[in-house]
């Protein structure tokens, strides 16, 4: 039997308090966790996020992101309006999933698409399933690595992108740099440690 997912009055609301840049969603972030950001927690270390992460309310929030944002298919050839056609009774079971302890992401569909000068890049593409609890997962953690980091980074962060970047090298400029330094690293994801990334220590 299906677990049921109730939509409780928070995952309605489209309020949220701003963080540094970004924003904390109080669909997720409870009062007594958002003074806990602001203040910090003993030992620096945050401790059962995992229920926050599948909370009907967060999980029917990173859906609507994930289906919002489209995209194709995974490797269960799944798709976003075939999801949507059983939305409930999967997001149900995914719930459910979390809550055990029994998630376990799919391989990751490996395409190849097109770069400048004839070459190309691989991409992965998750199954809707795992692009939602990946999504679920970023609305619960991202205020926390968000009040960690320096004003000038600007990758893949809430209200920042590539032309508020280009905004800061062009004031750098009229100050009177004469420099831009432009440095990318090859194959970057496919050659880290992993070992050590996933390690606890």
């Amino acid at each position: 039997m299906s677990e049921s997912v109730s939509v409780p009055e928070m995952a309605k609301q489209t309020e949220s308090t701003p963080n540094q840049g970004g924003k904390v969603e109080h669909a997720v972030w409870t009062e007594r966790m958002l003074a806990a950001l602001g203040n910090g927690v003993k030992g620096g270390k945050w401790f059962s996020l995992i229920d926050k992460v599948y909370s009907p309310g967060n999980l029917l929030a990173a859906w609507g992101q994930v289906k919002e944002n489209k995209g194709a298919a995974g490797i269960d050839k799944q798709s976003i309006k075939g999801f949507a056609a059983n939305a409930w009774k999967f997001l149900s079971e995914l719930r459910k999933d979390l809550k055990q302890g029994t998630y376990q992401p799919e391989a990751v569909k490996r395409v190849e698409i097109p770069k400048a000068g004839g070459k190309t890049r691989p991409l992965g593409i998750p199954t809707v399933k795992d692009r939602i609890v990946q999504t679920a997962v970023k609305r619960v953690i991202e205020p926390i690595f968000e009040k960690e980091f320096l004003p000038m980074s600007y990758g893949f962060r809430p209200g920042k992108g590539c032309k508020d970047a280009l905004r800061e090298v062009n004031e750098h400029l009229k100050a009177g740099y004469t420099h831009v330094v432009d440095a990318d690293l090859k194959g970057y994801f496919d050659s880290i440690p992993h070992d050590l990334l996933k390690s606890e220590n």
